[in-house]
């Protein structure tokens, strides 16, 4: 699921607008400056004056024109700062305006794509995705914690599935205030349908909407895309996609175990979380495995760097899915039987 070129010129032309809106702020800022302080405009028309009469010099061989230019203009463009002040204004109030200063605003930093770049790439492809419906039904908003159980008791720590789901919420509302801040990873695991892909979304989302760039894959999907990328050199798609999974703020690998497990899964999923550590990025990672397993299928050293870098959730209680579905039954029936009365 790559990125089309009809989508490409789509962000180009958003950095197009961006340029034409923030080209108009300064000239509003400009217009603003001369009403109010008219000898600032003299004092650009001279410095617009000044420059072409060195600039001639420097054509007619005056070596010494570029060293007198320089000191002219340092002195009116120090007069043009103390006047600045003297009207109120910030001393930025006439520099280039730009979404983005690290690219200006062209999504490239020398011939690299910028960081605001990427983050709109993901934004399309969770588009394509239909992950943003899927956002809009699982979040903290629409979290529930009625599926989870006083009664359900874990046996090794004598916490309720309640309990055990109330503190998570809380790491979890905590990774989302103090993202940016540093580098938190979090590590769910527990049996199946206990929440742990709802309460990834529930992260996704929250960033997403503070303008956090969040990639998410299924595991199935995540390894099929380092394969490619390993193996299919020509395919462009699945390079830019490896460079997006190394960029992205967060990355959350949903559902670990379920795809075909072989050495090449175990050497790139330890390659992924070390270097995501090395440059301080977060990840989240989801499995129904236990931590045994997990160690077995994917080295020592992968289970090393999770267990000593992440924020380890194990969740429990039954199977909401199943729950939810005997609700609706539940639902329906007592419906059916309210008309037939």
């Amino acid at each position: 699921m790559g990125l089309k070129p009809s989508q490409y010129q789509a962000i180009m032309r958003d950095y197009e607008q961006r340029q034409l809106k923030n080209h108009d702020i300064l000239t509003r800022h400009y217009e603003e400056v001369y009403k109010q302080l008219p000898e600032f405009k003299s004092l650009d028309d001279s410095i617009s004056i000044l420059s072409v009469q060195y600039g001639r010099k420097l054509l007619n061989g005056d070596d010494k024109a570029v060293d007198s230019l320089k000191e002219e203009l340092a002195i009116l463009r120090s007069s043009k700062k103390e006047l600045l002040r003297s009207g109120g204004f910030p001393d930025d109030y006439l520099d280039p305006v730009y979404d983005c200063k690290d690219c200006k605003d062209t999504g490239y930093i020398d011939n690299k794509k910028c960081h605001c770049f990427k983050k709109a790439v993901i934004g399309i492809l969770y588009e394509q995705s239909n992950l943003n419906q899927i956002l809009e039904q699982e979040n903290f908003n629409t979290f529930s914690l009625d599926y989870y159980s006083d009664n359900y008791i874990d046996k090794k720590t004598g916490r309720s599935s309640r309990q055990t789901m109330q503190d998570a919420l809380k790491v979890c509302h905590d990774f989302v205030d103090n993202f940016g801040a540093g580098t938190s990873n979090l590590f769910l695991y527990g049996d199946v349908g206990v929440g742990k892909t709802f309460l990834s979304n529930c992260i996704a989302k929250e960033l997403m909407d503070r303008e956090f760039s969040v990639l998410y894959f299924s595991a199935s999907k995540f390894f099929s895309i380092l394969a490619k990328n390993t193996f299919d050199k020509n395919n462009i798609d699945a390079q830019n996609m490896y460079e997006y999974i190394f960029d992205c703020d967060l990355l959350i690998i949903d559902d670990l175990g379920t795809e075909f497990t072989n050495t090449f899964v175990a050497s790139q999923f330890f390659t992924c979380i070390n270097e995501r550590l090395l440059s301080r990025k977060s990840t989240i990672i989801s499995t129904n495995l236990s931590l045994d397993t997990l160690a077995d299928l994917y080295t020592e050293r992968s289970f090393s760097r999770i267990t000593s870098n992440y924020t380890m959730l194990k969740l429990i209680g039954d199977d909401i899915r199943i729950k939810k579905k005997l609700k609706i039954r539940e639902d329906h029936s007592c419906y059916t039987e309210q008309k037939e009365i």
